[in-house]
Parts: structure tokens; C-alpha cells; sequence
């Protein structure tokens, strides 16, 4: 059953108030979610190899057809639950003074996010560090 307008509303306010409470347990609730989705595709992945054997057997007995089937279904049940998940969880990093900043999805994305290359950031962290020293 889905959730009323307000109810929504509620869940996102409490959500937004943990992250000001205690970013770094809710990222670790978000990392959740990712470990949920990889234990999930491991069940799906021993099914498929479960199944697979069986039409192996099967296939020994009746026809050699039904046993390449399973045969190959073993073994994509096998590759899928060993390989992550193409798509990565999207969680952020937290910063010194607690806030939490969103996670860059690409290289592009983080550079037209501030505007300057890789080597112009590292320059700007090792002045700032040499300033800090001096």
C-alpha cells in the first residue's frame, strides 16, 4: 500500500533529520540498501545455478538439448551472482564540518561541477597546505 502525501512528506523530514543528526549512520543505512540488492541478486544467481543442474540432469536422461540449456543456464546463474550490480548506489561523502556532499556520477560531472581541471584542484590543495605549514 503507498504512502499518503503526508506520510511522504513525514518520511523526508525525518530522513532529512538524521542526515543533520548523524550523516555518517546515515550513509551507512544507505549502504544498506546496496548490500539488500547484492544479497538479493546472490539468491537469484543459486537459484538460476540450482535450476540449471537440475536440466543438466535431466538432460542426461531425456535429451541433450535440455541438458545445454541448463548447462548454460548454470552458468549465466553463476556469472550473475558473482558480478556487482552495473549500477552503483549513489552514496555521498561527509564532510569535516558534517554536511553531507553528493556523490559526482562521472569525471565530467565533477569537473563542470567546479569549473576546473584535475591538476588546477591539486595545485589549489597544495598551496592552500604550503599556506597552512607557513
Amino acid at each position: 500500500m503507498p504512502l499518503s502525501e503526508h506520510e511522504q512528506h513525514l518520511l523526508q523530514q525525518m530522513e532529512q533529520a538524521l542526515y543533520a543528526e548523524d550523516p555518517k549512520f546515515a550513509s551507512q543505512m544507505q549502504g544498506s540498501i546496496a548490500r539488500a540488492r547484492m544479497r538479493r541478486r546472490i539468491i537469484l544467481g543459486v537459484a538460476a545455478v540450482v535450476v540449471g543442474l537440475g536440466l543438466v540432469v535431466l538432460g542426461v536422461m531425456q535429451a541433450v538439448w535440455i541438458g545445454a540449456i541448463g548447462f548454460a543456464l548454470m552458468i549465466g546463474g553463476a556469472v550473475y551472482a558473482s558480478t556487482p550490480p552495473r549500477t552503483k548506489a549513489t552514496l555521498g561523502s561527509v564532510a569535516p564540518d558534517g554536511s553531507i556532499r553528493p556523490a559526482a556520477t562521472s569525471s565530467k560531472a565533477r569537473k563542470a561541477r567546479s569549473g576546473q581541471t584535475f591538476m588546477q584542484r591539486l595545485e589549489q590543495r597544495w598551496d592552500k597546505r604550503r599556506n597552512d605549514w607557513s
